[in-house]
């Protein structure tokens, strides 16, 4: 029999795990109903973690676009996948209906400018919803 690795676990039972714990992910918040379950904090006396030493780890808003611009363009390339590009403004809007994407993101990009539309990020330009600035 062939070596499993150090995974004690099988594929079957990861992705049972996986949907058990699906939901606490998603929630962002804890969905225990009794408080000892719940993960503790950690202590006043422990340090904050760094990523580099002088720096003070922060959330994953990128330089130069706003935490809204991150989720409306998240959404967007969501609902919109990969097979669309290149689109111009008339199949960027038939697959947001086709995937049933939320009525704000439809709303938004049927502020789109005629035109074709290579990627997300040329979408995004088009909207004004900012961008990633390159770190020199």
């Amino acid at each position: 029999m062939a070596d499993q690795g150090r995974n004690k676990t099988s594929a079957i039972r990861d992705d049972v795990i996986a949907k058990e714990m699906s939901g606490e992910l998603r929630a962002n918040r804890s969905t225990r109903m009794e408080e000892e379950r719940e993960l503790q904090p950690p202590g006043e006396d422990q340090p904050e973690t760094d990523r580099a030493p002088g720096t003070t780890l922060v959330g994953g808003t990128p330089p130069g676009i706003t935490p809204e611009g991150v989720e409306l363009r998240s959404e967007l390339g969501r609902n919109l996948g990969r097979a669309v590009y290149p689109a111009d403004r008339n199949a960027v809007l038939k697959t947001l209906h086709r995937n049933n994407a939320p009525d704000r993101v439809v709303e938004l990009a049927q502020r789109l400018p005629d035109g074709e539309y290579g990627n997300l990020q040329a979408i995004a330009d088009a909207l004004g919803l900012g961008g990633e600035e390159r770190r020199t």
